[in-house]
């Protein structure tokens, strides 16, 4: 049995029309011979419309609640479809994650997979040629609904197509592929053939829209190929897959942008053991993501610790860090909601050197000034005001020569999985 796992976003399922587009892509997998499972999300708007009512309806919400309530977007999406193909002689039905189940952990509005029953899945193709599930959900063994979070659906189609042994999991969206660079701010963007799943990760890392970073996780762990198309085209997508020797010898594969940064300084604090441990834990209890990291050359015993966060989470940070130096002592908190963080990123950097020199000269010439430097193994990250982020982006695309080297990634903008047989598939 040849399965393929197809899912389509918001956009695709916003109304009959387009839904009719997405029969017309089923078809012609079915046409190929394949059984297909289609990973549906709920429409778009509808699920933050869900999430509005949900606040309207309680000053502090269940969140067990809240994914019962938001579940319900996707289950509207599969039961339309599901008649729409039927409607047109195909054996169909629709499926909801606690019917297959997808079992999760009780994280409610963040799950994390834990199995899949595959072999339930299997036995419903003896009877139908397509099935019909609801991403972004799965429950918990003991009945509940789950949501996987924003994005979840790609998550739920990557690991539905690990689970079932699929050649391939298509994502359908309303872009055909991975761009160079977000075309809004570059003009000579253009879509690539194929990207690794390395550089798909660190840019979904970065706040890049194409796919969810623990899709990427899920299809790197069990070397899923996923296609990102486009449901409004036949044009045939990027594909996300494991690197080759032709993918290597590329120096840099692309610019990335993320504006949701903003720059915390905790000001002459003492300069000893524990001092760091002390002021990082508060902001790990809280929730709170930390990204770049820079300290200070220590200075008559005192330094300052300077650290980046979501902009959502800048107003908790400086009160912990406020609370934080009035207990160890300091001299204060300074900090700066306006920065944005650019990256080049390219798993040539692995094998080659000169790409930082490269790129802070490209920066220098336009005198765009470099406040925080983070480097990984395929990756070197620039904090620089928000203001130069466009003139950044433009920049070092053209000192990459990126629209030349024919490799590059969209710019927009730790849980390991394991599986074994029981036999079902668990994560």
């Amino acid at each position: 049995m040849r399965i393929l796992v197809q899912k389509f976003g918001g956009t695709s399922v916003a109304d009959i029309d387009r839904l009719k587009m997405v029969r017309g892509k089923v078809k012609a997998a079915l046409d190929q011979g394949y059984k297909v499972v289609v990973v549906l999300s709920a429409k778009s708007g509808k699920t933050n419309k869900l999430l509005d009512l949900s606040t309207r309806g309680a000053a502090e919400p269940d969140l067990a609640e809240v994914d019962s309530l938001l579940s319900t977007g996707e289950q509207a999406s599969v039961a339309l479809f599901s008649m729409l193909l039927k409607d047109s002689g195909i054996k169909a039905r629709s499926m909801l994650g606690w019917q297959i189940p997808i079992i999760t952990n009780d994280e409610f509005g963040r799950a994390r997979i834990l199995s899949i029953d595959a072999s339930r899945i299997r036995k419903e193709f003896e009877a139908h040629d397509v099935l019909v599930v609801a991403g972004f959900q799965g429950t918990t063994e003991d009945g509940r609904i789950t949501t996987l979070g924003r994005g979840g659906s790609d998550t739920s189609a990557v690991a539905l197509a690990a689970a079932l042994d699929s050649c391939e999991c298509e994502i359908y969206t309303d872009v055909d592929g991975v761009y160079t660079t977000d075309p809004n701010l570059c003009s000579t963007a253009r879509k690539l053939d194929r990207v690794t799943y390395e550089e798909m990760l660190e840019m979904a890392s970065m706040g890049a829209k194409v796919l969810q970073i623990r899709s990427v996780e899920f299809a790197k762990k069990y070397n899923v190929p996923v296609h990102v198309r486009s449901t409004f085209s036949d044009d045939p997508g990027t594909l996300v897959a494991q690197e080759d020797a032709m993918m290597e010898a590329v120096l840099v594969s692309g610019i990335a942008y993320d504006k949701d940064q903003a720059r915390v300084t905790v000001c002459g604090v003492p300069d000893r053991p524990g001092v760091s441990a002390a002021l990082f834990a508060p902001l790990s209890e809280n929730g709170i993501m930390v990204d770049m990291i820079i300290q200070t050359a220590s200075r008559e015993g005192v330094t300052d610790m300077t650290f980046t966060v979501s902009r959502k989470d800048l107003e908790k940070a400086i009160h912990l860090m406020k609370e934080i130096v009035a207990r160890i002592g300091g001299t204060g908190v300074e900090h700066d909601p306006y920065v944005a963080k650019v990256s080049v990123i390219g798993v040539g950097m692995r094998n080659h050197t000169g790409v930082a020199t490269k790129a802070f000269a490209a920066l220098q010439q336009e005198n765009i000034n470099i406040q925080m430097i983070s480097t990984s193994e395929i990756k070197i990250s620039c904090l620089i005001d928000e203001k130069y982020t466009e003139l950044a982006v433009r920049t070092l695309h053209d000192a990459f020569e990126l629209l030349l080297s024919g490799k590059c990634i969209i710019a927009i903008g730790s849980y390991t999985p394991t599986m074994r047989e029981i036999p079902d598939v668990v994560f």
